[in-house]
């Protein structure tokens, strides 16, 4: 992709998504995600109905008169989106890849934290770290996780969940947001993903094709695994391997589901043909 074209897909993201998270989320998101507490601002008359205990008795005895402790939220905060490149999101069936949706998300999820003045990281990951970028504000930050998430090449098309949390752990001391973006069809990453839900927020977001649920009956068809490139002669007029298919599939679902939820993390699952706007809307609005 030519220097053009990428500004051209950047700009076209940015408008789409700073929209959104301009006009539907910033609210969610600052009620969603609070701060790490109160800090003090500064100390002002009393006025009728101000809570008593936040009386500043030095100051109210050197002026002779009631004065009040405000406080305001300790805002600043940061994300972490962390965004699966592996082989199986370059899929679609109907108008997008999983992974252009993905992107879209990223960047709504990034700019609705901008907005707050808060710090926006990045980590690409298939079964190794692609990417990593410390988190930093600002919009020329943001833009540059959107060009990456757009232009990056992944070195390797499989995926390993649990060593990208792993290496979460590692660069991230204090508390973060973190958004997991990914297919989630792999397992093994329960026991991980348990250790960072208890350091941080965490949510993962399924983004998923209606075609990848079932294989519907088209006699014998030649399959790529996207992940290991592997090709496969499939017998789909087979109600046996139909169903095997699906039970395959639903068990990595299920295996998300419960290793989210039994962590105390958040899901959501986004299908590509579905709005991920109402999906996210609803998701802040439960939280």
């Amino acid at each position: 992709m030519d220097t053009k074209e990428l500004l051209k897909k950047v700009r076209k993201i940015e408008i789409k998504t700073r929209r959104l998270s301009d006009h539907v989320f910033g609210g969610e998101y600052h009620s969603t995600f609070k701060g790490r507490g109160m800090t003090f601002s500064e100390v002002r008359q009393y006025q009728f109905g101000d809570d008593v205990r936040n009386i500043d008795w030095n100051v109210t005895a050197r002026y002779n008169e009631p004065f009040i402790k405000v406080f305001e939220e300790e805002r600043e905060l940061t994300m972490m989106l962390m965004v699966d490149i592996s082989g199986s999101e370059f899929f679609g069936t109907d108008t997008q890849f999983k992974n252009e949706i993905v992107t879209e998300i990223a960047a709504t999820l990034a700019f609705s934290a901008m907005q707050n003045n808060d710090k926006i990281g990045l980590i690409l990951f298939s079964d190794e770290i692609e990417l990593f970028i410390p988190p930093k504000k600002g919009k020329s930050h943001v833009l540059r996780i959107i060009r990456e998430l757009i232009e990056h090449q992944p070195k390797s098309k499989k995926t390993d969940i649990a060593q990208a949390l792993k290496y979460l752990t590692n660069v991230m001391k204090k508390k973060a947001i973190v958004f997991v973006l990914s297919d989630f069809i792999t397992d093994s990453y329960k026991d991980t993903l348990k250790i960072v839900a208890g350091k941080h927020d965490v949510t993962g977001i399924r983004v998923y094709d209606k075609h990848e649920e079932t294989i519907p009956n088209l006699g014998m068809v030649e399959m790529e695994d996207k992940e290991t490139g592997e090709l496969l002669l499939v017998n789909t007029a087979s109600k046996g391997v139909r169903n095997s298919y699906y039970a395959y599939y639903r068990e990595r679902v299920d295996y998300f589901e419960e290793s989210f939820l039994k962590s105390g993390a958040g899901t959501l699952s986004c299908r590509v043909d579905e709005s991920y706007v109402q999906k996210l809307l609803g998701y802040f609005k439960k939280r």
